[in-house]
């Protein structure tokens, strides 16, 4: 399939055919990803989704977690600027989550987490709510979101080390 030229899609374009493969399961698409990641471009003001996958990567081979303004840092975006752009529904780290799953790789979002769970992998309610959202999107069935993060958590740091 020949990927059209997205740059001249509106967002509301770019956004309906998102839901729609999402709506339809087929995220796995080459189509699906360019999708994501066109939105992610322009929506990111600054943060990169190519920057953020390398740094939640190594972290993953690294075995640890990181905080969002880690990737605020690596980005080289302010904290007051990179918040706001953070969580949500097609926030950064919701794409992040999408191009993970479109890519085949664990959902590496997963590891990222508010300042205060870093030693521990927790996040916030709020956080972890959303998390659960966005993988719920993409198909995976959530019933324990806890048990679903710490299962997602695992598997990335078992990728992580095997691709060192």
């Amino acid at each position: 399939m020949v990927i059209p030229d997205l740059s001249k899609k509106s967002d509301a374009e770019l956004r309906s055919w998102i839901e729609n493969h999402e709506t339809k399961g087929v995220t796995g698409t080459p189509l699906y990803l360019a999708l994501v990641e066109e939105e992610a471009r322009r929506k990111g003001r600054g943060l990169k989704t190519s920057v953020s996958l390398e740094v939640l990567k190594q972290a993953a081979r690294d075995g640890k977690f990181i905080a969002y303004g880690d990737l605020a840092e690596a980005n080289a975006v302010p904290w007051s600027q990179a918040r706001h752009l953070m969580n949500g529904a097609h926030g950064h780290l919701d794409n992040l989550l999408s191009i993970c799953h479109a890519n085949g790789l664990p959902l590496l979002p997963s590891i990222c987490v508010n300042q205060g769970g870093v030693r521990t992998g927790a996040l916030s309610d709020e956080a972890l709510a959303g998390f659960a959202k966005g993988a719920e999107r993409l198909g995976y069935a959530v019933t324990d979101r806890g048990a679903f993060l710490r299962k997602c958590q695992q598997a990335c740091f078992e990728w992580g080390r095997q691709a060192k």
